[in-house]
Parts: structure tokens; sequence; C-alpha cells
């Protein structure tokens, strides 16, 4: 017994990384860190070459929708005015001038 011990024992001396051995060559290829952790670009789901236009149209819509906010304000009595169609205007303009003043920076070059 002691000398099958001194064999394994001998053994695993001559080949401490034995298992490196025992790995399937029909396995893929290890990917170095580099190759998985590269970084992928940036891009916009829009083209660059429509900034200007969305720019004008969210700008205008978001215009239009203010103007009428303050047609609304000016023409109706307290009595018949609706919280709900003054804050479903003011949020719906809100929007169309905050992305129409997106894309009228990035269409000048200011990227934010």
């Amino acid at each position: 017994m002691s000398a099958f011990l001194n064999f394994a024992a001998q053994d695993s001396l001559r080949k401490p990384y034995a298992y490196i051995e025992a790995r399937n060559l029909q396995d893929p290829p290890l990917q170095s860190a580099h190759s998985v952790m590269a970084p992928k670009p940036i891009t916009s789901p829009v083209p660059d070459s429509w900034y200007p236009t969305l720019s004008v149209f969210t700008l205008a819509i978001g215009l239009v929708l203010t103007a009428s906010f303050f047609i609304y304000e000016a023409t109706s009595s307290r009595k018949t005015r609706s919280l709900v169609q003054e804050l479903t205007t003011g949020a719906v303009a809100s929007v169309f001038l905050g992305f129409g003043s997106l894309f009228l920076l990035l269409a000048c070059g200011i990227y934010v």
C-alpha cells in the first residue's frame, strides 16, 4: 500500500498541472479578457441628418400646444376651467418643447 502512495505522490510531483492536459481538445479556445470586454461605440437611434427636421417639427408642435394652452386660459372663466385639460396640455407641450430643444442643440453640434 505504501508503494502505491509513494508512486501517486511522485506522479503528482512530476505533473502538478495534470488537469490542464485532461481538457477536451474539442472545446472552443478560451477568449482573452480584452476581446470579451471590448467596448462598443454608442450610436444614436436617430440619424444625424434628421436632427434639424425633428427640432423644427417638435418645436412647432410644442409652440402650438403652448399657444392653445394660453388661449384656453385667457378665454375660459374660472368656473369652466378643467384642471385635467390644463395639466394634460401643459405636460404634452412641455414634452414636445423639451425634445425640440434637445434636437436643436444636437443639430447645432452641442452634444448633450
